[in-house]
């Protein structure tokens, strides 16, 4: 297959194949970079010059969690040293500091805490809700909208508009990892299956509700994998249109049990993080935004990703425990006026975003 054909004929709007896209993803030699720079031609016509970021907060609520994947170095048993779930007063705190902190957005953060149920989740929402009036909440995963159905013995689709109704405004599409089944029962086996994730994503964006899409790369999955992942992702936004972005998660390798157990390697390398964005970017047609985490990729790696089919710098965050507890030493803060200069250093504008995209 000619790579510089087919690039030529996903920038003039050719479909790629899963085959196509698995190829572009294997390539190791210089025309590397004539697929950063087709996705950047093809980023540059789909969303703009812009660079935008979300003034936003994470709030970790607890890392007690059913799961415990071997990916994850976050979660932990009820009675782990280090274990902990806020109370309300705890979440406020939280909350206010969120708001003296002029966020547009909340993303509430959590394991899958066993004895949640559904009236926890809304209590949660209700809460931030109260306190935070004006500001998007993002939160919870369709592994969390699952146990809260197991637990209160209602659907998905209930759960969800009582998420909605107590104040939910975006849902995570975290939780999907891998969005093949046999991946899955290495990585995260106590999840819930792909088909399951699909449903209730599927159910969220029915009801008017938003969700990200992510990926989590890098641990033992084929590249074939990762491009059946981005299919299924692509035929859900055919049907829906419910994503609002692509969130690629670089596996973070050095405190996680597949690591230690020899299961998974040390995580992607430099160049199959700049392929999965701009495969990406080719592969994903309906897609108009295409995220970075800088945490987890490192801020000049970032920089090269948004050359190469990116066009989001994610958020503030202020905090990430997750990427954090795995091993991510540049997981926290990242102030805009240090997003401005790695903007401004490769020629574009940073934009400040709202969670919908829309300009502030």
């Amino acid at each position: 297959m000619d790579i510089r054909t087919l690039l030529r004929d996903a920038t003039a709007g050719h479909r790629l194949t899963e085959p196509e896209a698995a190829v572009l993803m294997k390539v190791q030699d210089r025309q590397i970079f004539d697929i950063l720079a087709a996705a950047d031609t093809v980023r540059e016509a789909r969303a703009g010059p812009e660079i935008t970021f979300v003034r936003n907060q994470n709030i970790h609520i607890t890392n007690i969690c059913k799961n415990l994947c071997g990916f994850c170095g976050f979660g932990r048993r009820a009675g782990d040293e280090g274990a902990y779930c806020d109370d309300h007063e705890t979440i406020s705190r939280k909350v206010a500091l969120a708001c003296s902190r002029n966020v547009t957005e909340i993303c509430l953060l959590s394991g899958v805490h066993p004895e949640f149920t559904m009236e926890t989740y809304e209590e949660i929402l209700a809460l931030v809700r109260e306190l935070a009036p004006g500001i998007h909440i993002h939160a919870f995963s369709p592994d969390e909208v699952m146990h809260a159905a197991d637990q209160g013995r209602i659907s998905t689709r209930a759960v969800l508009e009582r998420m909605k109704a107590a104040g939910l405004s975006s849902l995570q599409g975290t939780a999907a990892e891998i969005l093949v089944d046999s991946v899955r029962s290495v990585i995260c086996p106590r999840k819930l299956s792909t088909g399951e994730w699909i449903r209730i994503i599927t159910e969220a964006h029915r009801q008017k509700i938003p969700t990200t899409a992510t990926i989590m790369y890098g641990t033992c999955e084929s590249v074939e994998d990762r491009v059946r992942h981005l299919a299924l992702l692509r035929e859900i936004q055919d049907d829906t249109g419910g994503f609002t972005e692509l969130v690629p998660l670089s596996y973070i390798h050095q405190n996680t049990p597949l690591y230690r157990q020899g299961i998974a390697g040390p995580g992607a390398s430099g160049r199959e993080d700049l392929l999965l964005i701009a495969v990406s970017r080719l592969f994903l047609d309906n897609f108009r935004n295409i995220q970075v985490s800088w945490g987890k990729l490192g801020l000049k790696l970032s920089q090269l990703a948004l050359l190469s089919g990116a066009n989001d710098f994610a958020g503030t965050l202020f905090s990430d425990d997750v990427s954090g507890d795995a091993g991510a030493a540049e997981a926290g803060f990242l102030d805009p006026v240090l997003m401005e200069g790695i903007a401004r250093d490769i020629g574009r504008p940073l934009r400040q975003r709202k969670t919908d995209y829309s300009l502030v």
